[in-house]
Protein backbone atom coordinates (compact mmCIF):
# COMPACT_ATOMS: atom_id res chain seq x y z
CA UNK A 1 0.00 0.00 0.00
CA UNK A 2 1.03 3.51 -0.79
CA UNK A 3 0.93 5.55 1.80
CA UNK A 4 2.03 9.12 0.15
CA UNK A 5 0.32 10.40 -3.12
CA UNK A 6 1.94 13.22 -4.94
CA UNK A 7 0.71 15.48 -7.64
CA UNK A 8 2.56 17.88 -10.26
CA UNK A 9 1.12 20.09 -12.50
CA UNK A 10 1.94 23.87 -13.91
CA UNK A 11 -1.02 26.58 -12.02
CA UNK A 12 -3.24 28.18 -15.59
CA UNK A 13 -4.75 31.04 -16.00
CA UNK A 14 -7.94 29.75 -15.20
CA UNK A 15 -6.64 29.20 -11.52
CA UNK A 16 -6.05 33.17 -10.86
CA UNK A 17 -7.66 35.10 -8.57
CA UNK A 18 -8.65 38.97 -8.60
CA UNK A 19 -4.85 40.16 -7.02
CA UNK A 20 -3.58 38.15 -9.79
CA UNK A 21 -2.52 34.98 -7.92
CA UNK A 22 -4.27 31.74 -7.75
CA UNK A 23 -7.28 31.65 -6.33
CA UNK A 24 -7.20 29.50 -2.57
CA UNK A 25 -10.85 27.41 -4.07
CA UNK A 26 -8.16 26.48 -6.51
CA UNK A 27 -6.14 25.25 -3.96
CA UNK A 28 -8.67 23.67 -2.01
CA UNK A 29 -9.99 21.53 -4.93
CA UNK A 30 -6.68 20.33 -5.25
CA UNK A 31 -5.70 19.54 -2.03
CA UNK A 32 -9.36 17.51 -1.55
CA UNK A 33 -8.15 15.28 -5.01
CA UNK A 34 -4.35 14.71 -3.65
CA UNK A 35 -6.46 13.54 -0.41
CA UNK A 36 -9.08 11.45 -2.08
CA UNK A 37 -6.05 9.87 -4.60
CA UNK A 38 -4.31 8.57 -0.86
CA UNK A 39 -7.37 7.86 1.08
CA UNK A 40 -8.70 5.57 -1.77
CA UNK A 41 -5.06 4.36 -2.91
CA UNK A 42 -4.84 3.54 0.68
CA UNK A 43 -8.23 1.95 1.51
CA UNK A 44 -8.90 0.66 -1.95
CA UNK A 45 -12.06 2.30 -1.23
CA UNK A 46 -14.62 5.05 -2.52
CA UNK A 47 -14.04 7.74 0.29
CA UNK A 48 -15.77 10.80 1.64
CA UNK A 49 -14.18 13.94 3.19
CA UNK A 50 -15.42 14.58 6.50
CA UNK A 51 -12.82 17.02 7.89
CA UNK A 52 -10.58 19.63 6.50
CA UNK A 53 -8.83 21.57 9.16
CA UNK A 54 -5.85 23.75 10.06
CA UNK A 55 -5.55 24.59 6.03
CA UNK A 56 -2.75 27.60 6.22
CA UNK A 57 -2.03 29.67 3.23
CA UNK A 58 1.90 30.46 4.27
CA UNK A 59 2.35 32.43 0.75
CA UNK A 60 0.61 33.15 -2.62
CA UNK A 61 1.30 30.94 -5.91
CA UNK A 62 1.41 32.82 -9.11
CA UNK A 63 0.36 31.62 -12.34
CA UNK A 64 2.81 29.58 -14.23
CA UNK A 65 4.34 28.60 -11.21
CA UNK A 66 5.44 24.23 -11.08
CA UNK A 67 2.48 22.86 -8.34
CA UNK A 68 3.77 20.26 -6.37
CA UNK A 69 0.68 18.68 -3.63
CA UNK A 70 1.85 16.17 -0.80
CA UNK A 71 -1.34 13.70 0.19
CA UNK A 72 0.46 11.38 2.78
CA UNK A 73 -1.73 8.84 5.08
CA UNK A 74 -0.35 9.58 9.26
CA UNK A 75 -3.31 8.19 11.14
CA UNK A 76 -6.35 5.87 10.65
CA UNK A 77 -9.06 4.81 12.61
CA UNK A 78 -11.57 1.91 12.18
CA UNK A 79 -12.60 3.26 9.15
CA UNK A 80 -11.14 7.23 8.79
CA UNK A 81 -7.82 8.09 7.49
CA UNK A 82 -6.19 11.34 8.35
CA UNK A 83 -4.47 12.66 5.76
CA UNK A 84 -1.40 15.45 5.82
CA UNK A 85 -1.26 17.67 3.12
CA UNK A 86 1.42 19.86 2.04
CA UNK A 87 1.19 22.15 -0.88
CA UNK A 88 4.63 23.59 -2.91
CA UNK A 89 5.39 25.74 -5.67
CA UNK A 90 8.21 26.99 -7.63
CA UNK A 91 8.95 29.25 -10.63
CA UNK A 92 9.76 27.40 -13.80
CA UNK A 93 13.42 28.94 -13.75
CA UNK A 94 14.11 27.61 -10.14
CA UNK A 95 15.06 23.97 -8.96
CA UNK A 96 13.65 24.46 -4.91
CA UNK A 97 10.48 24.19 -4.56
CA UNK A 98 8.64 26.51 -1.21
CA UNK A 99 5.56 25.40 1.29
CA UNK A 100 2.37 27.38 -0.11
CA UNK A 101 -0.17 25.77 2.13
CA UNK A 102 -0.38 23.12 4.82
CA UNK A 103 -3.50 21.10 6.52
CA UNK A 104 -5.12 18.28 7.43
CA UNK A 105 -8.12 16.34 5.58
CA UNK A 106 -10.04 13.41 6.96
CA UNK A 107 -11.72 10.87 4.95
CA UNK A 108 -14.03 7.92 5.74
CA UNK A 109 -13.92 4.71 3.36
CA UNK A 110 -17.28 4.27 2.01
CA UNK A 111 -19.40 1.14 0.24
CA UNK A 112 -21.64 1.26 -2.80
CA UNK A 113 -24.67 2.04 0.01
CA UNK A 114 -22.57 5.11 1.47
CA UNK A 115 -21.95 2.49 4.67
CA UNK A 116 -18.44 3.49 6.23
CA UNK A 117 -16.18 0.59 6.36
CA UNK A 118 -13.18 -0.43 7.61
CA UNK A 119 -9.74 0.60 6.44
CA UNK A 120 -6.37 -1.32 6.56
CA UNK A 121 -4.51 -0.03 9.61
CA UNK A 122 -1.56 2.47 9.62
CA UNK A 123 1.58 1.29 11.24
CA UNK A 124 4.48 4.09 11.26
CA UNK A 125 7.80 2.67 10.82
CA UNK A 126 10.03 5.74 10.87
CA UNK A 127 10.78 8.54 13.51
CA UNK A 128 8.93 11.09 10.88
CA UNK A 129 5.77 8.72 10.71
CA UNK A 130 5.75 8.13 14.89
CA UNK A 131 5.86 12.45 15.12
CA UNK A 132 3.11 12.42 12.33
CA UNK A 133 0.74 9.92 13.89
CA UNK A 134 1.50 11.74 17.01
CA UNK A 135 0.17 15.33 15.45
CA UNK A 136 -3.12 13.66 14.07
CA UNK A 137 -3.81 12.63 17.29
CA UNK A 138 -3.58 15.51 18.70
CA UNK A 139 -5.29 17.57 16.32
CA UNK A 140 -8.39 15.32 16.96
CA UNK A 141 -8.31 15.62 20.21
CA UNK A 142 -8.55 19.48 19.43
CA UNK A 143 -11.68 18.99 17.13
CA UNK A 144 -13.54 17.57 19.81
CA UNK A 145 -13.15 20.36 21.84
CA UNK A 146 -13.74 22.63 18.89
CA UNK A 147 -16.91 20.68 18.25
CA UNK A 148 -18.27 20.79 21.97
CA UNK A 149 -17.99 24.34 21.67
CA UNK A 150 -19.90 24.75 18.96
CA UNK A 151 -22.72 22.40 19.66
CA UNK A 152 -24.95 25.37 20.90
CA UNK A 153 -24.51 26.75 17.49
CA UNK A 154 -25.04 24.22 15.18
Amino acid sequence: MHTKTVFQFISEPSDVNYGGNVHGGSVMKWIDQAGYACASSWSSSYCVTVYVGGIRFYSPIKIGHIVKVEAEVIYTGKTSMHIAINVFSRNIKRKDFEKKTHCIIVFVAVDDEGNSVEVPKFVPTTEQDKQMEKYAIKLMDLRKKIEDEMKPFM
